[in-house]
């Protein structure tokens, strides 16, 4: 086997010759033969003056390279696509698969004993471990880290939970334009991902249950010192695994593994977005993620992190708590121990090493949790026949069984223009509908489920309705809304069928989400509806790839060529 620099030699005909113009090529850059002849790390470069989630990835660059230089290695930073929620159009999830796509084949194509792939910001973790499971070579994931917390009149703030509760007080007229635009500077004070357990955090402790990154890694604040030596440990790591060439993903990925992570997931009130990436990550695999198993597993998986949108706590408090080892420590037997890590310790030892801080309140025992059942609910019924998904650890309770009259918008657009017309016939028992913002429909499945109260309803007081939609939600959110409701109404699943005036009814004790009209009348309007187009949007390049194989929700909305081979 051969490693190092001879590793994936360019095709010239003549390995001899293709080994002689690599090392003369990257002698220009002043490496020595000693340099050269070492095992190589690569390291991916996802920072971007777009990407203010991703601003302390040159600290965490220099410290990684100083962990693998350390421990006889040596380092080679490569860049890679760079995505920034708030900044990516039309939505960042539209750009997860590409990330893949490209991280994989940089990781094939240079040659590397090891990789350090270096994310945060929602879809990029997600996007990394995709591609390292495909590439299978050992791998080390680092979280670049939560954002510290901002204050604003004596109150912490955490961007976005806040960012939303604060926006809708605004809607309502509760709060005027100066002091909005104050907290608009106040929410975001350092560099790093949202401080709450949205999508960046929820992935980061998904990445540390897998046994991907160090312990602690995913809680560790972006701007703290112990994030950078968190990194330089890293480096260390990687190059070890360099030298033994492994463990590779594909030896730490089983369905034990798996299984620690829904159960992590669900005992932090994670993000709905977790369930779509784990199982794109699983799809990489010969493994899968049953949403039947999922929810039997949510209902026996307390909620033990009190962190926002589920709490009260931010990622700070999580890490100061005791991070993801004090709460696998907590949930016991639920965690099955014996996994490995890239640290070559098991579970077991890292938990036994869990620090126990005296009087902290941010982890829960299990007798004493924040909710006695797991974050997320999967929901079934005539609407979603292949499933849904509720954060009912961040809805309202009194909603979590109710019927109530559809209003219907047809897009994104519709929705923008007409929820807060003053002439929109709705109530606050109404049930609102988006459909279209599916991964085809919109495209990208936009974080568009999070529909707004209607100004009107929410300047009399209305909190929350239930929401329904194709689309995704932030984990950041708070509400009594269903998302991902598959298969989606651009491909006629049954949410196309939905008019405004039918009854929709929710039940999340009993796990259903079902559309009050007879199958007859269905039948009558599924008869009457137009054949799909394909959209302009599509019509070449990346966003005719993605329009032509993008799969739905329950499958992880990866590509259909870029399963594992032998997966439907």
């Amino acid at each position: 086997m051969t490693d190092g620099l001879r590793k994936g030699l360019t095709a010239y005909g003549d390995a001899g010759f293709s080994l002689f113009l690599r090392k003369a090529f990257i002698k220009a850059a002043g490496y020595s033969d000693d340099a050269l002849d070492r095992p190589i790390v690569g390291i991916t470069n996802t920072y971007s003056d777009y990407n203010p989630c991703h601003g302390n990835v040159p600290q965490i660059l220099e410290a990684v390279k100083r962990g693998v230089m350390l421990s006889g290695a040596m380092p080679f930073v490569f860049p890679t696509i760079s995505i920034a929620e708030s900044f990516a159009h039309p939505t960042s999830m539209y750009l997860r698969n590409l990330m893949a796509m490209e991280t994989e084949e940089m990781i094939r194509a240079q040659p590397m004993d090891a990789v350090v792939v270096i994310g945060g910001c929602d879809k990029t973790l997600p996007a990394q471990i995709m591609a390292a499971v495909s590439a299978d070579l050992p791998t080390v994931v680092i979280p670049v880290g939560p954002m510290v917390v901002g204050h604003h009149k004596g109150e912490v703030l955490g961007a976005c939970t806040d960012c939303r509760r604060l926006w809708a007080k605004y809607r309502a007229g509760e709060m005027d334009d100066s002091e909005i635009e104050a907290v608009n500077g106040r929410l975001a004070p350092s560099v790093g991902t949202c401080m709450v357990m949205g999508t960046a955090s929820t992935m980061a402790c998904i990445t540390e249950a897998l046994g991907l990154s160090l312990p602690m890694s995913a809680t560790i604040p972006a701007p703290h010192a112990e994030r950078f030596r968190s990194a330089e440990a890293s480096g260390r790591v990687a190059a070890e695994m360099a030298k033994a060439k492994g463990p590779k993903p594909s030896e730490l990925l089983t369905p034990a593994a798996f299984k620690n992570a829904q159960v992590v997931l669900q005992a932090i009130g994670g993000s709905t977005n977790g369930l779509v990436h784990l199982t794109a990550i699983a799809g990489r695999t010969p493994h899968t993620i049953d949403l039947d198993a999922f929810d039997r597993i949510g209902r026996e998986v307390p909620v033990l992190v009190d962190l926002k949108p589920s709490g009260d706590h931010y990622m700070e408090h999580f890490h100061h708590a005791g991070g993801v080892p004090k709460l696998m420590q907590q949930l016991g037997d639920l965690i099955d121990l014996d996994c490995r890590s890239i640290t070559g310790q098991s579970l077991r030892d890292i938990v036994a090493d869990a620090e126990d801080v005296p009087g902290q309140d941010v982890i829960r025992l299990r007798g004493d949790a924040i909710k006695p059942e797991g974050g997320l609910a999967v929901l079934r019924g005539n609407l979603a026949p292949r499933g849904a998904v509720i954060k009912h650890s961040a809805a309202s309770s009194k909603l979590l069984q109710h019927t109530g009259r559809a209003v219907v918008f047809e897009s994104v657009e519709d929705m923008t223009l007409r929820v807060d017309d003053p002439e929109l016939d709705v109530s606050a028992d109404d049930v609102l509908v988006l459909r279209n913002a599916g991964p085809k429909g919109a495209p990208g499945m936009p974080e568009a489920g999070y529909l707004p109260i209607p100004k009107k309803l929410a300047r009399g007081g209305t909190k929350d309705m239930v929401r329904i939609s194709d689309a995704r939600m932030s984990g950041t959110a708070f509400g009594t809304i269903v998302l991902h409701i598959t298969p989606e109404s651009a491909v006629g699943g049954p949410l196309a069928l939905v008019r405004t005036g039918d009854m929709i009814r929710l039940d999340v004790a009993k796990r259903s989400i079902d559309l009050l009209v007879d199958d007859a009348e269905l039948e009558r309007r599924r008869a009457a509806m137009k054949p799909a187009a394909t959209p302009d949007w599509a019509d070449r390049g990346y966003a005719h790839l993605f329009h032509e194989t993008i799969l739905q929700a329950d499958d992880g909305c990866d590509f259909d060529f870029m399963r594992r081979k032998g997966k439907g």
